[in-house]
């Protein structure tokens, strides 16, 4: 079946997605004219429902921004409001929350690699499809999320919307009795991290490259995760760093009309955030063990000449990243001793906060403007999914046209393919039997003019 003419392949809704999307690709013969990833969920209004609020609320509230990463909301929110009231907070509560927040980056990673990254590098359909011929690994992925849930679960309260989290640090800290178990789950856990690694490593990875800025945060002296500094990388390997105050200054968002979430771009140019953009720029700053794993698996110590820009292998990336969390956490753990007290007063101050983490998908930014009283005038959220949207669709229209170059791809191989370039992102991917839902118009041109003659879904 010749594919030469014009044809127009549409995705009605995403799934494996947290929210409601849709993929529209034009191609016109062997030249890919469009690539759009449609965002059609309904606005949620967090930003406009948090005005009026009481300063001490948008960490439980922002929490219900994503099942997946509430964390990196409590974590930006709590960093943001602190920010505005003057706060610092001590560093063992600090410390506290960085454990957190490992939690999260080990039970998000593990989901994605093994539930829903990983059939792709199989030809299977999903997690049940992989588990009849890599139970072991797919077993392996289910404990590595469970011992990150069992931090969320202890630290926070529960395992999904954590409880546990305030303005200052957290509302109730462990005793060091409660915590020697929880060492013991995450040292059996570093195993598996270390096995996720060369498993992963053994992967066929298809060239790939994106010529996106990079963008994460770099912290002094270690990989950062819940405070640091946003750090630019251009493919060119020019580096420029600027305040979190500042964030809006150089990303800047708008309406595309394709779409309910706003697009960003870094000083003009596209950019991405997560795991790629982390290791470009601060992977020297990972552990001994974590960047053994990392030379092992293939992966060069970051470094102008050696930044790994194939989003095919961010995957990799992720698990070097898991044994990262795990090895961090329990360093965390070993050093502990109680605070003396389990938060730091916050009085309500006017002004003006700014607060970043490096939520698992990427860098997640908050602004929070508060009166006198406390009370919250004026929030700005920007996600690291909907800074990478453009991102995605520039690697899609890449990934096509680089496919059907030389060759007539068929339609379900392209729609598999645009499947496999999406999840490369991860963008906040919840579990489905299905990723497409494919609707395709497709046109031939005989004679003098384009003649529609099939649609299929």
């Amino acid at each position: 079946m010749s594919h030469r003419g014009s044809r127009v392949l549409k995705v009605a809704s995403l799934a494996r997605v947290e929210g409601e999307g849709a993929l529209h690709l034009r191609v016109d013969g062997d030249v890919v004219r469009e690539a759009r990833l449609s965002i059609y969920e309904p606005p949620r209004f967090f930003e406009a429902f948090l005005r009026g609020r009481a300063y001490t609320e948008p960490p439980d509230i922002t929490a219900r921004v994503c099942g997946i990463c509430p964390v990196a909301y409590q974590m930006s929110a709590c960093a943001a409001i602190e920010d505005a009231c003057g706060v610092t907070v001590d560093r063992p509560l600090r410390e506290l929350r960085r454990l957190l927040y490992c939690g999260e980056w080990i039970e998000s990673h593990a989901l994605h690699i093994h539930l829903l990254h990983a059939p792709d590098f199989f030809g299977c359909a999903g997690a049940v499809d992989l588990a009849r011929t890599q139970r072991a690994a797919v077993e392996r992925g289910l404990r590595l999320k469970q011992a990150g849930n069992a931090v969320l679960d202890l630290l926070g309260g529960r395992a999904v919307h954590p409880v546990n989290v305030r303005i200052g640090g957290f509302y109730r800290t462990p005793a060091p009795f409660e915590l020697r178990p929880l060492a013991e789950r995450l040292r059996r856990a570093a195993d598996d991290a270390r096995e996720t690694v060369r498993w992963a490593a053994g992967f066929d990875f298809p060239d790939a490259s994106v010529d996106a800025d990079f963008l994460a945060l770099a912290a002094p002296g270690t990989y950062a995760v819940e405070e640091g500094t946003p750090t630019a990388l251009r493919p060119d390997g020019a580096r420029t760093a600027f305040p979190v105050r500042a964030f809006l200054d150089h990303v800047r968002e708008e309406q595309v009309p394709h779409s309910t979430a706003l697009h960003a771009r870094l000083d003009g140019r596209r950019h991405l955030t997560g795991p790629l953009a982390r290791f470009a720029i601060s992977g020297h700053a990972l552990s001994p063990t974590a960047l053994e794993a990392a030379r092992e698996a293939g992966l060069a110590t970051p470094g102008q000449d050696s930044v790994c820009r194939n989003p095919y292998r961010s995957v990799l990336v992720r698990a070097v990243e898991v044994v990262y969390a795990v090895e961090e956490a329990l360093r965390i753990i070993d050093a502990y001793e109680p605070p003396p007290r389990p938060y730091v007063p916050v009085p309500p101050a006017e002004g003006t906060g700014h607060g970043a983490t490096e939520a698992p998908r990427g860098l997640l930014y908050h602004r929070y403007r508060l009166d006198g009283e406390g009370t919250v005038t004026d929030v700005r959220l920007v996600p690291p999914t909907a800074q990478n949207q453009g991102a995605i669709e520039d690697d899609l229209r890449r990934a096509a046209q680089s496919a059907l170059a030389g060759q007539a791809l068929s339609d379900d191989g392209l729609t598999h393919l645009c499947e496999r370039v999406i999840r490369n992102h991860d963008p906040c991917i919840s579990c489905s039997a299905h990723f497409l839902d494919l609707t395709i118009d497709r046109t031939r041109h005989q004679g003098r003019g384009p003649c529609p003659t099939a649609r299929t879904s």
